[in-house]
């Protein structure tokens, strides 16, 4: 079903986004604590409060959330200090707090919302599998014409979508996602730091791998590129780059 066949988007009334970001985690090959990726809520959040949308935040589990570090334009590393939106959005308390007392997705009423958007970072791919919730919201969200929207490494969530008649939802799909290129630069940069040795990742699968053994026409435009693709009501984002141009897909395919 395409959004263009459904009645489900309301134009009498704001937009409604159901963001989803991950719960905080442990990986599994480096120890380290995980969380979601800053500029993956604060970008499209921007973008989407820009045109008058409403935007909640939910995360599968619900609760407090955490961010991994490197992606907090305060933190040491420097990583994303150029990043002023996720700046703006920490120092603005009302914001900041709404990582503080997510709303669990088992609570998501599809009905209300004209899209769910899931957001990255390193947490999703060592927490969705058993985020069986989130899997079958986002299935719902898509086969109710609604648009269905994934990021980053938030696009693990594909990996366990089956559609109601046991398909892979991506199966013939054209998709983004984190790109092999990419998972490659950050072991690159971990083994240069002798933080993992040479035989071990950090991530412990690949999403453009995953997808492509599902069925997905897998596309990426190269490293670190903003770069999101839209599939009837599917929209995928490549990386922590592309959390703008994820959301001026949605907002395409909602209408504007």
């Amino acid at each position: 079903m395409s959004l263009m066949d459904s009645n489900a988007v309301d134009p009498n009334r704001p937009k409604r986004i159901a963001l989803v970001i991950a719960n905080p985690a442990v990986s599994s090959t480096t120890g380290w604590p995980v969380g979601f990726w800053w500029s993956e809520l604060s970008h499209p959040y921007h973008a989407f409060t820009e045109r008058g949308y409403e935007v909640e935040i939910y995360s599968p589990a619900g609760g407090a959330c955490q961010a991994d570090a490197m992606s907090d334009p305060r933190d040491p590393s420097g990583y994303s200090e150029a990043d002023i939106l996720s700046m703006g959005f920490l120092s603005t308390p009302k914001l900041a707090a709404l990582v503080e007392s997510t709303r669990p997705v088992s609570e998501l009423d599809v009905d209300h919302f004209d899209a769910i958007v899931v957001a990255g970072g390193q947490s999703p791919m060592f927490s969705f599998e058993q985020a069986t919730d989130l899997h079958r919201k986002f299935v719902d969200f898509y086969e109710a014409g609604k648009v269905a929207a994934a990021l980053c490494h938030g696009t693990a969530v594909l990996r366990y979508a089956r559609l109601s008649n046991g398909e892979a939802l991506v199966k013939g799909r054209t998709v983004t996602g984190f790109a092999n290129v990419e998972e490659d630069f950050a072991d690159n940069a971990v083994w240069s730091m002798n933080l993992l040795s040479r035989d071990e990742h950090v991530m412990p699968w690949r999403i453009e791998d995953e997808l492509k053994a599902l069925g997905a026409n897998y596309i990426q435009a190269g490293l670190w590129r903003s770069f999101a693709v839209r599939d009837g009501n599917l929209v995928t984002g490549q990386q922590n780059f592309s959390g703008a141009e994820t959301a001026r897909k949605v907002i395409e395919a909602l209408g504007g």
